[in-house]
């Protein structure tokens, strides 16, 4: 095999081991922060600052400014964030970003930290049999830091030496020694860098390498610093490619906003880079510009000022921005969003925690699209134009298709999520949804059956007197608070949620129900009304109650989660009873 490319792909092979770590570390600690993280995220205000030091923690904590803007843009497309919080937290997430090029200078390049990595493995491997999954997340940390570090060490290692490989500094004389010229040169490649790897942090780590071997100057490192800013938001535009129309502006501000940030630096570049090699000549250091050695510590400082810089100017023009993006990206009225799924078309997060937050806005929509199917039936009940009756007709049948295909498209999802490792929290959450998403589904039959009964109503030209349109319409009004009920549950989320509502609501659907059939019964023993009318009307009050009791089971769904909360269903239930 040519040993030039046994080179290659050992480099290859470093900056795979080092994202595999980057990426294990990452996702082990959302899972240790998954909850946490979730409550800032969805507890945010329109607060500017508070937004900035939410990106800033978050991307620090899950060591990818990427993972943080795409988390952000599934968030403005579940409508957890409004457009002006996302511009907050994806500066924070630039500012963030740069604490893995600091943990890199200081800790790759000072020492040998692989030294160590070994001993960290054989601390975190035996945690990973652990039966704790916090201890089991712990466990994956330490391993994923350690070759995180161990990837770094062998970057250092497979990067050819200069003095033996001269034809390297051949290549890229070619490229440095144009000026101004070759600073966008070097942009363009560290946005390119990025796009490929599709890791602002392993380019960062690469370029930290090529410097300290002296492979490029400090300053085109720089360079290739600001095209890792701009490469860094492809990752969100192909997140927002399939999302809604909020998601894809998020996406857009974040290129907007790293895009204005690398062309004012470019018009003061020489002047910041001068300015940075002064100060670590002043600190007792060498320079930079002459000194491969002190570099990583120099593009680290660039790095941080620069984006502390651009994010201190640019969030006083988060209006603009978000002014801006509106008309770049405009909303198309004739769009019914609501007839495909809203939070699930961007894909599964990062974890486990934020997938299932995702499915919960989704079941949300679910719940309330059924709701708005069930206000197309009281209407149908109340329709005596026939034209305006089928065209009602026609819009539940349209939503029942809808159901079906909404319920299997969710369960698809959360089957995905659940290949996941889950705390035991989490799949008690997973299951719940499962069990949801079934008697959302089951709600819309009963909906649609509704519908089917007064379709035969009509065709058989049927009339209700005054008394039964009374009771059907108290009938239905029952249903509907009982619906109300059950939204607000879903809306709180798996917690704290008070049942005693909701059993009240199912109890009246109930005790009423029995009221009518007890009446209707004596009804048609006295021939009060037509047989055929009669049936229609039981089976109307039947269909009615029946939805209240997939009602009921939806909040009872979300109850189980606690298994606290399931000790307080039977209380309630023995409440009832003896009631």
């Amino acid at each position: 095999m040519n040993y030039g490319f046994l080179q290659f792909l050992t480099l290859v092979g470093s900056l795979g081991l080092f994202l595999f770590g980057m990426k294990l570390m990452s996702e082990s600690l959302q899972k240790v922060a998954g909850d946490k993280m979730r409550n800032i995220l969805a507890a945010m205000t329109s607060n500017r600052v508070k937004g900035i030091i939410t990106g800033v923690l978050v991307t620090m904590v899950i060591q990818s400014s990427s993972a943080t803007t795409v988390m952000v843009v599934s968030f403005v497309n579940a409508g957890l964030l409004t457009l002006a919080q996302a511009i907050g937290v994806i500066m924070g997430a630039n500012i963030g970003t740069t604490f893995t090029a600091w943990l890199i200078s200081l800790l790759g390049f000072k020492f040998s930290i692989s030294t160590i990595a070994l001993p960290l493995v054989g601390i975190g491997f035996p945690l990973l049999f652990s039966k704790k999954n916090t201890r089991k997340s712990w466990g994956e940390f330490i391993v994923g830091f350690s070759l995180l570090f161990l990837g770094l060490e062998f970057l250092k290692n497979s990067v050819p030496n200069i003095n033996e490989n001269p034809q390297i500094l051949e290549f890229l004389a070619h490229y440095t020694n144009h000026g101004f010229l070759s600073v966008i040169i070097f942009v363009f490649i560290g946005s390119m860098l990025t796009v490929v790897i599709q890791s602002s942090s392993a380019t960062m780590a690469l370029t930290l390498v090529m410097c300290n071997n002296g492979w490029i100057s400090f300053e085109l490192a720089a360079a290739m610093v600001l095209g890792e800013n701009i490469g860094t938001t492809i990752t969100a535009n192909i997140a927002a490619a399939i999302a809604n129309v909020s998601a894809k502006r998020a996406a857009r501000a974040h290129t907007i906003f790293n895009l204005i940030g690398v062309i004012w630096m470019l018009f003061v570049f020489k002047s910041v880079i001068n300015t940075i090699s002064d100060f670590m000549v002043n600190m007792g250091g060498s320079s930079p510009l002459t000194s491969p050695e002190s570099a990583p510590i120099a593009l680290s400082i660039f790095h941080s000022s620069f984006n502390l810089i651009n994010t201190l100017a640019l969030v006083w023009f988060t209006p603009l921005i978000v002014k801006v993006v509106t008309k770049i990206v405009p909303s198309k009225e004739t769009e019914e969003e609501e007839f495909k799924l809203k939070h699930l078309e961007i894909g599964l997060l990062s974890t486990a925690e934020l997938s299932l937050l995702q499915a919960k806005k989704e079941i949300i929509t679910y719940a309330k699209r059924t709701y708005r199917m069930y206000g197309f039936v009281r209407d149908l009940f109340k329709e005596t134009n026939e034209t305006n009756f089928y065209k009602i007709y026609e819009r539940i049948e349209k939503y029942e298709d809808i159901s079906d295909r909404v319920e299997v498209e969710i369960a698809t999802y959360l089957n995905k999520v659940s290949t996941h490792d889950l705390s035991d929290e989490s799949s008690r959450r997973l299951q719940a949804m499962f069990k949801i998403i079934s008697e959302v589904e089951s709600i819309s039959d009963s909906n649609y059956n509704i519908a089917k009964t007064l379709r035969r109503k009509r065709v058989a030209n049927i009339w209700f007197n005054q008394e039964i349109r009374d009771s059907l319409n108290h009938m239905f009004d029952l249903a509907e608070n009982a619906y109300d009920v059950m939204l607000e549950n879903l809306e709180v989320g798996y917690s704290d949620i008070n049942l005693g509502p909701a059993y009240e609501a199912e109890e009246k659907i109930n005790q009423y129900r029995n009221k009518l059939r007890d009446e209707h019964i004596k009804n048609v023993e006295g021939n009060k009304y037509k047989y055929q009318a009669g049936v229609i009307y039981s089976d109307l009050f039947s269909e009615l109650e029946n939805l209240g009791d997939r009602i009921i089971n939806v909040s009872e769904d979300i109850a189980e989660i606690n298994k606290p909360v399931k000790k307080l269903i039977e209380r309630s239930q023995m409440q009832f009873e003896e009631d």
